[in-house]
């Protein structure tokens, strides 16, 4: 693992006309910054088409790609929309609206897939088709799922038609039959996001930048993995989880945090040779460089919460499925699994053994370090004393306050602890918080973009609440110059420039 560092930023966090970031000119704007600035990473939050609360954490699908991501001006130009197609609404600039944005893509993205049916060359279809091949193994399953809930006016599948909730091979292959067409309107969707997403991961890679994805643990209830393999997860026989996905009262909430994703069964994915997990590795590492796995600790125990339970109070450790899990990862994938593991929250002996006995790098959050003081000041293992090389330590991440909004509520002796530390006057506090981890032996650093841009009421995500969340983005005006040169010339210092990829 080379030493380098990079930028936390999804996508949807682009500037752009278009009312949310896509994969289009703005993301290579933002790859450019990031080889100016001496860059090698680009870390983002899950790429799947989101459900409940538009959170890039509740995918519909373990595999499909996000449709709001795709660019318009990239189906411009590759003749799939016409540029007046592009008739824009005056959308916020600093803001993702949802409840503006999703209806106006939708209602492009239908004309490019039109445009395609009627008009696709021969070349354009044989492509299409070999792109359909290379992804039969979720993509038909996906765009039933996906064609059903719109059928279904969005509602989850346990609200659907009994016999087509239930997966009747009968009735599957009738709706199917009947609604060919929609199903590959589904298919080209993802055709376009693959495809645009594959120019992107190309230039970035040209540029010496190396994307990280983020995978989650669990997955959605509503989504096509569940839908089509109930057998997988804890669900009672109406399709309902009888248990679900969570943490305990813990530093962002005192109730704890109830996801309310289906739990696996460990026991009948284990008999299945571990597949559904080989094939989703295999196919998110067909999109980025490194992986983080969201909620490690998970595979070591898990926090069951009954379903009926309102908050994460009331819930027990179960074994998750440990080692065996990662033996068939690594026995189909490779002995060196490019991940990242997020080893934060209650940590326990069991969880450091997997961790360490994968050779994995966890993650360190330096605003934890100065608020960790149990024992005496000087003494979490965030601050970068006590860092080892094999980590990724971040200024912060997507579920934390900015680094200027979390200094404006710290007390008096916070502050100090931290001027002290860092030798700063706490002026530019987010700077010498940048600098303390490009400093740090830890192996990546990688920063929130809100925090290289100095922005205090900027957060991406608060935990425990289910409003107001994954709405930001920036400005193209504060991509400055200035910044990429001052974060180059501190990446140059503490040896993290890039290498050749």
């Amino acid at each position: 693992m080379h030493r380098t560092s990079g930028i936390l930023l999804h996508p949807t966090s682009l500037p752009g006309p278009f009312g949310i970031g896509d994969l289009g000119h703005s993301a290579r704007r933002f790859v450019d910054f990031l080889e100016a600035a001496g860059q090698g990473l680009w870390q983002m939050l899950p790429l799947g088409p989101t459900g409940y609360g538009e959170s890039p954490y509740q995918c519909t699908s373990a595999f499909a790609g996000n449709p709001f991501l795709i660019s318009p001006e990239l189906l411009v130009d590759a003749g799939w929309l016409d540029p007046d197609d592009l008739d824009v609404p005056d959308f916020w600039s600093d803001q993702v609206d949802f409840h503006a944005v999703i209806p106006w893509k939708r209602a492009l993205i239908a004309r490019a897939v039109h445009a395609f049916q009627e008009h696709a060359s021969e070349t354009d279809r044989e492509d299409y088709l070999l792109f359909r091949r290379a992804h039969a193994d979720w993509l038909d399953d996906f765009a039933l799922y996906h064609a059903l809930k719109v059928h279904h006016g969005h509602r989850p599948w346990t609200e659907w038609r009994a016999d087509l909730a239930r997966r009747e091979p009968e009735a599957l292959a009738r709706w199917s039959k009947s609604h060919a067409r929609e199903l590959d309107a589904q298919r080209l969707i993802q055709y376009f996001f693959f495809t645009q997403w594959s120019g992107l991961r190309a230039y970035a890679n040209s540029r010496g930048v190396r994307l990280i994805g983020d995978m989650p643990i669990f997955v959605a209830h509503d989504s096509s993995e569940v839908w089509t393999h109930r057998e997988w997860f804890q669900l009672d026989e109406a399709g309902h989880p009888t248990v679900v996905a969570g943490v305990p009262p813990d530093y962002f909430s005192a109730t704890g945090q109830r996801w309310g994703n289906p739990l696996y069964d460990w026991p009948k994915v284990a008999a299945d040779g571990y597949s559904f997990w080989v094939q989703r590795l295999r196919r998110v590492l067909e999109l980025v460089d490194l992986v983080r796995i969201d909620h490690f600790r998970g595979f070591a125990g898990y926090w069951e919460i009954p379903a009926a339970e309102e908050t994460a109070v009331n819930g027990r450790w179960m074994p998750g499925p440990g080692m065996a899990l990662f033996d068939a990862l690594r026995a189909t994938l490779g002995e060196g699994l490019p991940l990242i593991a997020e080893d934060l929250g209650v940590i326990t002996e069991d969880v450091e053994a997997l961790r360490d006995g994968l050779d994995l790098p966890g993650m360190a959050i330096l605003q934890f370090g100065f608020e960790d003081t149990e024992g005496g000041f000087g003494r979490s293992s965030f601050l970068p004393h006590n860092h080892r090389s094999s980590l990724a330590v971040y200024t912060g991440t997507h579920d934390n306050n900015t680094l200027l909004g979390w200094w404006a509520l710290r007390d008096s002796e916070t502050r100090h602890n931290a001027m002290l530390y860092l030798n700063s006057d706490g002026s530019e506090i987010h700077w010498d918080f940048i600098r303390s981890a490009l400093g740090s032996v830890a192996a990546l650093a990688l920063f929130p973009m809100q925090d290289v841009l100095g922005l205090a009421e900027a957060c991406m995500n608060r935990p425990g609440t289910s409003e107001g969340n994954w709405l930001w983005r920036y400005r193209d005006d504060m991509l400055t110059d200035d910044a990429a040169e001052r974060l180059r010339v501190l990446s140059r210092i503490y040896g993290r420039l890039p290498y050749p990829i």
